[in-house]
């Protein structure tokens, strides 16, 4: 079923037949690509729109093909190698599902039994191993924290999360220069994925939801205000974005 897109990407990469644009690619060139289409489908999933996940689960595909037949050409890897490999991690990762293993009680449990066994198979010597620096600050800040939790480095409840944005809200209000000042806003969007872990709240997911509601809200007061939107002063402008927040609540 693969074969055709495997096929379309051997003739673009062809030296000779090829496209210039995708001949001149490797693997760094590309990873951008990637990352921006797993953000891409992750946006048509929020969206809800099945036609456009399609879409874009094609186009993340497509990279990956793309990295297989770079590697290919490399004689490092080919595609039918990079499938084995996940099937068999998969297979290595579940053994209560292949294995003659006790399942897991809960999803938790399991998650921690996925978790070992990747320790296990990357040879890990520290908890915090393993999180890639490549992540989103956000996602990454949550996965350290999580990875530290279950060493028992954890507040309690959310109460000690909370009380932590505070201290770091104070110290930021104190900071004497821009370097220090830059520290602290770190530390403060640090204790702030804290609290939200403590919620089960996804910190990257939640901000994007907030940039979309910003931005919806944002081009209602334009489309409001007309030409005349750039010479209101705020109060006006404020007057504006009540207005387009309560229209989205009626």
């Amino acid at each position: 079923m693969i074969e055709p897109l495997v096929a379309l990407m051997a003739r673009l990469r062809d030296p000779e037949i090829g496209c210039p644009w995708d001949v001149a690619q490797n693997f760094a060139t590309i990873a951008p690509y990637t990352i921006e289409e797993a953000y891409e489908v992750a946006q048509a999933i929020a969206d809800g729109d099945m036609a456009e996940l399609k879409d874009e689960l094609g186009d993340l595909l497509l990279q990956v093909v793309f990295h297989a037949r770079i590697a290919e050409e490399a004689g490092l890897f080919a595609l039918p190698d990079v499938v084995a490999a996940i099937v068999d991690k998969m297979v290595r990762r579940h053994p209560h599902v292949f294995a003659e293993a006790t399942p897991d009680a809960d999803a938790i449990s399991q998650e921690l039994t996925w978790e070992s066994l990747k320790a296990q198979e990357k040879r890990r010597d520290g908890a915090l191993d393993g999180v890639a620096l490549a992540l989103p600050a956000l996602l990454r800040a949550d996965k350290l924290q999580r990875r530290a939790a279950r060493t028992g480095f954890d507040w309690p409840d959310a109460g000690g999360a909370r009380a932590k944005i505070v201290e770091e809200l104070a110290e930021f209000d104190a900071a004497a220069t821009p370097e220090h000042r830059t520290e602290e806003a770190g530390d403060l969007l640090f204790a702030a994925v804290n609290y939200l872990r403590k919620h089960e709240i996804d910190p990257e997911a939640a901000l994007r939801a907030a940039n979309a509601k910003f931005e919806r809200r944002f081009r209602a007061m334009e489309a409001s205000a007309g030409d005349a939107f750039a010479g209101l002063d705020l109060d006006a402008k404020e007057a504006l974005w009540a207005s387009a927040k309560a229209d989205e609540r009626t």
